[in-house]
């Protein structure tokens, strides 16, 4: 089956999900001088880590993801091109080094004791209607057209998406067995992530991989932006006439979420607009509300183990919400069936009206505070004390969440549904620079 994408192209729809062998770029460094060129995904890496990342390496990765406009303008370049010449120029001289066969790459991630590992390789594209591969939150236009300006000047898939599914066959099987033997590349970054790679060439065990992922469905976990470029740019190349080719694939990372899944972390909120003693008074109406008196800070020590704690533990037995300015904060739960009635729209799946994300967002600071759900007046945080600290300095709220389960963007996923806007934070997060796919 094809799908039309202009009059005279069309782009291939595979049978399943197909994750194929391929010739990896990969840097010839090994050991702590490798770690120093490897970097985070780009949309994690802020303007101080980037000049950080530049200066620990001349070779770091951060100068092919996130390209600097030249010094000088006279030699036509831009920033994208610059990032084209870097890669090629790296490619030409040694400083990387493509494998000569194609192979799939085992990837283990340690980190304080969790271990995460998975599949890399080049994933067959498809359209989230064919019910494949599955994302879980929407795409902005900004970074799709960043990143698939980079994609054209390069010619490459510089760092993989990561996808998630319910597995335990034969594929998790493969992984188990290569972790057993030497690894091809074992390195420990700053962020004290332990990372080990092995690869798979043999035809036999190849085959076996492709037969017990093909009838699967994957879910995008991290990189939602880079499938919707991967996807735009085949469809261009396509367009162009160039037929079927390398860029009907997209450099992913595979993992098995039911053997050797992520650590799934909340995105907690700042709301402005009202204080918290009004954010009370009007929760009070829907909710059971009981001060906190443990955990009041803004500092990790005050706010992780007193506020989270409480959290996590009211959230066993349904939704929970913990809200705080840095001086008081109280426990939110057991919405009232009216609440939910009317707040949570009614042709939603039961998975989607289920999460803890979706209550937050549509009865709790749309319908019961009466705000806008949009940027300005909804910030999003990563971790508990930045989310008090902005909400003192800005006369808000923090309103802290428990972690979605996997289990649970999974089957919005399945449902062909979004969640709300930052809804998950899945670590670790695949190192970029440790696998590039070149598209030729």
């Amino acid at each position: 089956m094809r799908v039309m994408v202009a009059p005279d192209a069309v782009v291939p729809v595979p049978a399943g999900l197909v994750l194929a062998p391929f010739r990896a770029a990969r840097f010839a460094a090994a050991g702590p001088e490798l770690a120093a060129l490897t970097s985070p995904p780009y949309d994690v890496i802020d303007d101080g880590e980037r000049a950080e990342l530049e200066a620990a390496a001349e070779h770091n990765a951060v100068r092919l993801i996130l390209p600097r406009d030249p010094e000088r303008v006279d030699d036509g370049a831009d920033r994208y091109e610059r990032a084209a010449r870097t890669l090629r120029r790296w490619l030409a001289g040694g400083v990387l080094v493509r494998d000569t066969s194609p192979r799939l790459y085992v990837y283990e991630q340690r980190q304080d004791g969790h271990v995460q590992r998975g599949l890399v390789g080049a994933l067959a594209l498809a359209d989230p209607d064919a019910q494949i591969v599955l994302p879980h939150e929407n795409t902005m236009a900004g970074p799709v057209s960043d990143r698939l300006a980079l994609t054209r000047a390069t010619e490459a898939n510089l760092e993989p998406i990561f996808l998630l599914y319910d597995g335990g066959g034969a594929a998790s099987e493969a992984v188990a067995a290569a972790v057993r033997t030497e690894p091809l590349m074992d390195v420990s970054t700053a962020d004290g992530v332990t990372h080990r790679l092995w690869t798979i060439e043999e035809p036999a065990a190849l085959e076996v991989i492709a037969a017990d992922l093909l009838p699967r469905r994957a879910v995008i976990a991290d990189g939602h932006h880079r499938y919707a470029t991967y996807r735009q740019y085949q469809a261009e190349r396509h367009t162009a006439g160039d037929g079927d080719g390398p860029w009907d694939y997209g450099l992913t990372f595979l993992v098995d979420a039911t053997v050797s899944g992520p650590q799934v972390h909340p995105i907690h909120r700042a709301v402005r607009g009202l204080t918290l003693a009004d954010a009370v008074a009007r929760a009070e109406q829907f909710f059971t509300v009981r001060p906190l008196t443990t955990g009041i800070g803004t500092g990790t020590a005050g706010v992780l183990p007193g506020l989270l704690d409480n959290l996590a533990k009211a959230g066993l037995d349904g939704h929970a919400f913990v809200i705080a300015d840095g001086s008081a904060a109280y426990l939110l739960t057991r919405p009232t069936a009216d609440l939910l009635g009317r707040a949570l729209p009614t042709d939603r799946s039961a998975a989607f009206r289920g999460l803890d994300v979706t209550v937050a967002h549509l009865a709790l600071i749309s319908d019961v505070w009466g705000l806008e759900d949009t940027v300005g007046v909804v910030d999003y945080h990563h971790d508990a004390p930045a989310a008090v600290a902005a909400a003192q300095a800005h006369g808000g709220v923090a309103l802290l969440l428990n972690p979605t389960p996997v289990t649970d963007v999974i089957a919005v996923a399945g449902a062909a549904e979004r969640m709300p806007r930052k809804s998950t934070l899945f670590t670790p997060k695949p190192r970029t620079g440790l696998v590039m796919r070149p598209l030729d």
